[in-house]
């Protein structure tokens, strides 16, 4: 379950803290890690009755240089969250891609949903260390808002940026902007 990834959430936090935390980098394809997270959370969405939807390209494979796991990490909390925020509808896991160069491959992905949004006053406070959207939703859905800041760290080491865009009511968009070097 998502819940057993917490303990490895705050070790790495303790670890970005302090300057220790280390990428591991080498080759992976980005649309497996990215069909793979998706099959974690088939039941999940299943159980709840929601339709998991994914927009990749059409490239059989994307192989970029970067550290999977974190990357999976990130994607992993980002769709957990949305599972967990949402009723009724849809989450769509979608990756566009935004520049292809001597730089590598520059992509954006974003996890969207149905679910109950992030109030205006919420959504810069969302991606601090320890910061609630408040505590009533935290009681109604668990979870301890550490997520969302060990994704923004991962994303600030990978030189990337993580932002989101929601009304209250109308589901919550997250978009990840990264640029990795192609494998």
């Amino acid at each position: 379950s998502l819940h057993d990834a917490l303990p490895i959430y705050i070790l790495d936090f303790s670890k970005i803290e302090s300057g220790k935390l280390e990428l591991d980098v080498q080759d992976f394809d980005l649309r497996s890690l990215l069909e793979e997270s998706l099959e974690m959370f088939a039941q999940p969405v299943g159980r709840k009755g929601l339709e998991l939807l994914a927009d990749l390209p059409p490239e059989e494979t994307l192989v970029v240089r970067g550290d999977p796991l974190r990357l999976r990490q990130i994607v992993t909390n980002l769709l957990g969250n949305a599972v967990k925020f949402t009723e009724t509808g849809e989450i769509l896991l979608r990756l566009v891609i935004l520049e292809r160069g001597d730089n590598g491959l520059k992509f954006a992905l974003t996890v969207r949903d149905t679910g109950i949004g992030i109030p205006f006053d919420a959504q810069e406070r969302i991606f601090e260390h320890f910061a609630q959207a408040d505590s009533s939703t935290t009681r109604r859905y668990g979870g301890t808002g550490l997520g969302l800041a060990i994704c923004r760290s991962l994303i600030d080491m990978m030189g990337g940026r993580i932002s989101v865009d929601s009304r209250p009511g109308q589901g919550a968009s997250f978009t990840v902007e990264l640029c990795l070097p192609s494998g």
